[in-house]
């Protein structure tokens, strides 16, 4: 079954790109592979996959690094992103996650579990029901989720797909309050496991990028979009 999704993996160990690229193919997956991020970064370009699976530790450009340049490329806006890494400390993650990766799974990892979390990517990539199609405006601020784009008194502003995800969420229904458990489940997925911290980190990136007042912590509970 030729399910016309493509996959970008990255690691510089032949034999692991060897192995999860067989199985990934015997499900259908069209898949592309790179030893390092700067070819990771130039066949991005040229393919623009649906997926890139990026191992973190890796010569020269590490992973971390790899996703924050994939990140500045418009046309893989929509393109999710999985860490892979033998590194199982909570500072890889946060790094990872903070970085911009939509999921993190630590190797080695059994084939079944790589594929089950590849097709939850895969239905994520294909619809967000949480999430409004069309552009949400609010006074001078409009949030344009069909190109992934923020625009506030006329300037254009461009944001990670996480930090962008969640503005889109909190803006969706001003005044709303959303609690953490609901902000993780939503934006990262059941499957994810993140630190703590994360969507801290995300909050306060996302005051400083944009400047936005609206957004508004509320204490013990979570955060929401606030009307003025």
């Amino acid at each position: 079954m030729d399910n016309e999704f493509s996959i970008l993996l990255v690691d510089d160990e032949p034999d692991i790109v060897e192995f999860l690229g067989y199985n990934l193919k015997r499900e259908g997956f069209k898949v592309y592979s790179a030893n390092n991020g700067k070819d990771a970064i130039k066949i991005a370009r040229e393919t623009v996959p649906h997926i890139i699976v990026l191992d973190v530790m890796m010569p020269g450009m590490d992973g971390i690094e790899t996703c924050t340049e994939l990140k500045k490329i418009s046309q893989l806006k929509k393109t999710l992103i999985m860490f892979l890494t033998a590194r199982g400390e909570d500072y890889s993650q946060i790094a990872g996650l903070d970085a911009g990766a939509d999921d993190y799974v630590a190797k080695p990892v059994k084939p079944r579990v790589f594929v089950s979390r590849i097709n939850a990517l895969m239905r994520r990539y294909q619809s967000d029901p949480e999430n409004p199609k069309t552009a949400v405006e609010i006074d001078d601020l409009i949030i344009d989720p069909e190109r992934y784009l923020i625009i506030k008194e006329g300037k254009e502003i461009i944001l990670p797909r996480k930090e962008f995800e969640l503005l889109l969420l909190m803006a969706s229904k001003p005044n709303r309050v959303f609690n953490r458990d609901e902000i993780f489940t939503r934006i990262w997925g059941d499957n994810v496991i993140v630190g703590e911290r994360t969507i801290d980190v995300h909050i306060r990136k996302l005051r400083e990028k944009t400047g936005i007042d609206n957004i508004k912590t509320v204490k013990g509970v979570g955060y929401k979009f606030e009307l003025k």
